[in-house]
């Protein structure tokens, strides 16, 4: 047998893919036609009904460096798994099968995670519209002060409060396994991509960041829905699996209370995300499960390091008020309903926090609670 044909790739590339047929060429074309060419494409085919797994096979027969992996639906963190289970390459990435790359993007992240020796190396990419024409926007996960060299996430936590995005990202193949870092597995689950990339942030030692984009991430094929009680609480079990993973880690004690208060904040904000999501009929049972983990919360103790004082309001009102939290939400506007949840004592209090800002936490997050 030919050396090259059992050479291990540089790059993995894992694509899972679902019922996407009206994306997947253009996905797989863009990884295809990288300039960087020493990877291979592992697409995972979680049991599609549609068209997508010929497009697959098209791609396989042209070129040996893709491969398919057929599985019985099982949801995107099962698909993920596998493929990490079946990758050879040095380093991991992801590209999702409705987004795609830029033409060099395997090419600027490699050079950078070799030149950093990188655990991690995180990159902007475009939002991108194709209808009603085609329209992109430049989505900045990170900014150019964190481009500036190596870095331990542990003391610059910005990155963690921001948009997960892990599609946009290069990680070393031997990191993610010397600490156990997978996806969590709930079938018809969502939310895996946040435990993923709090995961990958409490372990890395050394990261780096590209301020250019790498990819589209594609905003007109929004399909997706919690509506439905099946789906409401998947984001909490997601957050329970990270406080887990936190256990498992050789960490001091000042590290771990670090993680864990950054994690309880994470958790306020994708827990409001969610909560303006659901219907209203839902909302009342989501707040209800909520508000007990709430107040398990802050009997086990933490400091308001990572928190605004509007933030810490929400929190305390989810804990302990939660129908003045309900209340709260349906009072119309940012003011509204900092006065319905503390009047304006706290409406002072928000008001001195964004004329003086605050230097614990200077991240540029998108959708932070008001």
């Amino acid at each position: 047998m030919a050396e090259d044909s059992v050479k291990e790739p540089e790059i993995s590339v894992l694509v899972p893919i679902y019922n996407v047929e009206r994306y997947l060429c253009t996905c797989l074309e863009s990884l295809r036609t990288q300039t960087f060419g020493d990877f291979e494409a592992i697409c995972i085919n979680d049991g599609s009904t549609d068209g997508s797994r010929a497009i697959i096979q098209e791609f396989v027969d042209a070129d040996p460096r893709f491969k398919v992996i057929d599985k019985v639906n099982s949801g995107y963190g099962a698909s993920m798994n596998q493929g990490l289970k079946e990758a050879r390459g040095r380093f991991v990435a992801i590209l999702e099968s409705d987004d795609f790359f830029e033409p060099d993007a395997l090419a600027r992240l490699h050079d950078t995670a070799v030149a950093a020796d990188a655990d991690v190396v995180k990159a902007n990419f475009w939002l991108y519209w194709s209808c009603p024409e085609e329209r992109r926007e430049l989505f900045r996960v990170v900014d150019a002060r964190e481009t500036s060299g190596v870095f331990l996430p542990l003391e610059d936590v910005a990155l963690f409060f921001r948009k997960p995005s892990i599609w946009s990202a290069l990680y070393r193949h031997s990191f993610l396994e010397q600490n156990g870092i997978r996806f969590l597995e709930t079938p018809g689950a969502s939310y895996q991509d946040a435990g993923f990339n709090f995961k990958v942030w409490s372990c890395a030692k050394r990261a780096a960041c590209l301020e250019e984009p790498v990819l589209c991430y594609r905003q007109d094929n929004e399909a997706s829905s919690v509506n439905s009680l099946s789906k409401v609480f998947c984001v909490c079990d997601e957050y329970e699996s990270m406080d887990k993973f936190l256990d498992a880690l050789d960490l001091s004690a000042a590290d771990l209370r670090k993680l864990r208060d950054i994690l309880t904040r994470m958790k306020l904000d994708s827990y409001l995300w969610n909560y303006d999501r659901l219907s209203d009929e839902l909302k009342p049972q989501f707040v209800e499960r909520v508000s007990e983990e709430f107040s398990r919360d802050l009997s086990r103790g933490f400091d308001w390091t990572f928190f605004e004082p509007g933030a810490r309001a929400d929190f305390e009102a989810i804990a302990s008020r939660p129908e003045a939290f309900l209340r709260s939400r349906n009072a119309g506007g940012s003011i509204g309903r900092l006065l319905t949840l503390g009047g304006l004592a706290l409406l002072m209090r928000m008001m001195f926090f964004k004329l003086f800002g605050s230097s614990a936490r200077r991240t540029n997050e998108k959708g932070a609670a008001a």
